[in-house]
């Protein structure tokens, strides 16, 4: 019990590697909708995307980023990397396709930012991909 209410982490690795896999399958499951051809026409046909003449090219990129960066994060395989790639990518439909409105919205995207955020600044941890190649 007095673990639970001291500052000094607890399981931190093991913490980490499941939020890290986790996110990791989040991210995939949406990015697999780059394989439903109907699914992607449907999100090209979004008032946001009408007005660029390379829209479905700018919905395959961010689903392909989803995918790729969720692949990335369950392996643990460059994973600071995927975490920019998941950011930037986060970022872009929190702030211009969702016009910003996360307080109560559109919060997902946001959280899956932020949470790639964290896992850059902490690392894939000891069960990754990253650690047996790079660190040992």
């Amino acid at each position: 019990m007095i673990k639970m209410f001291s500052s000094k982490s607890i399981y931190q690795d093991e913490g980490i590697t499941v939020i890290r896999i986790v996110i990791g399958l989040f991210l995939i499951y949406h990015g697999l909708e780059l394989f439903d051809a109907a699914k992607m026409k449907e999100y090209t046909g979004w008032d946001v995307f009408r007005n660029y003449s390379h829209a479905s090219f700018m919905v395959h990129v961010g689903k392909t980023a989803e995918f790729i960066g969720g692949l990335q994060l369950v392996l643990g395989l460059f994973t600071r990397l995927a975490c920019i790639l998941i950011i930037g990518t986060m970022s872009y439909i929190t702030f211009f396709v969702g016009n910003g409105k996360f307080w109560y919205e559109d919060q997902y995207p946001l959280l899956f930012a932020i949470l790639a955020l964290y896992i850059f600044f902490t690392g894939p941890g000891t069960k990754s991909l990253d650690y047996r190649i790079f660190d040992k």
